[in-house]
């Protein structure tokens, strides 16, 4: 016959096991759903910037499949413009961070919270990608956008600063 403490360290040692086991499934999930994000963003910023670049060129191209597909995973007002992706609206009055794409919400995120103006290579490491010429060039042209459609204001040359105080954020 099992002695109570016996059985009591055999069914821990189960239950260790089974919580071991889980761990292991959680963290490999983890991983490949973070490389799907990542896939994810690559393409909702890629059918972003194609759809600019029609919309820059006169939006009479054939916009194929990015005209066609309206998909809104934020909020955004009716008032704003949508061809076909997500974009940066102009920043108007109720407007929040909330309805930038996820690259976006976060620049203004480390902008705003910064205690001064900051420039596209110390943003760069904060929003957690390498600090490399390519990455801190994309950035830059990301806050320049930021610029033209009111989120940010460069009142110096590459140094970059909240528009306006207060809450960013809905959140």
């Amino acid at each position: 016959m099992v002695s109570l403490i016996e059985e009591l360290e055999a069914r821990e040692a189960a239950a260790r096991a089974r919580v071991e086991e889980l761990e292991a499934e959680i963290a490999e999930l983890t991983s490949r759903l973070e490389g799907e994000r990542e896939a994810w963003s690559r393409l909702r910023i890629t059918r972003e910037t194609v759809a600019e670049v029609i919309t820059d060129l006169g939006g009479s191209g054939s916009a194929g499949p990015v005209a066609e597909r309206p998909e809104q995973e934020s909020p955004v007002e009716p008032e704003v413009r949508m061809v076909g992706a997500i974009m940066v609206p102009h920043w108007r009055e109720g407007l929040s961070v909330d309805v930038l794409p996820d690259v976006y919400r976060d620049i203004v995120e480390v902008v705003s919270d910064a205690s001064g103006p900051m420039q596209a290579k110390q943003i760069v490491p904060r929003i957690g990608l390498p600090a490399v010429t390519g990455k801190i060039e994309g950035t830059r042209g990301k806050l320049k956008r930021l610029v033209e459609r009111g989120w940010l204001v460069e009142d110096q040359p590459g140094r970059f600063a909240p528009a306006r105080r207060g809450p960013a954020r809905s959140r």
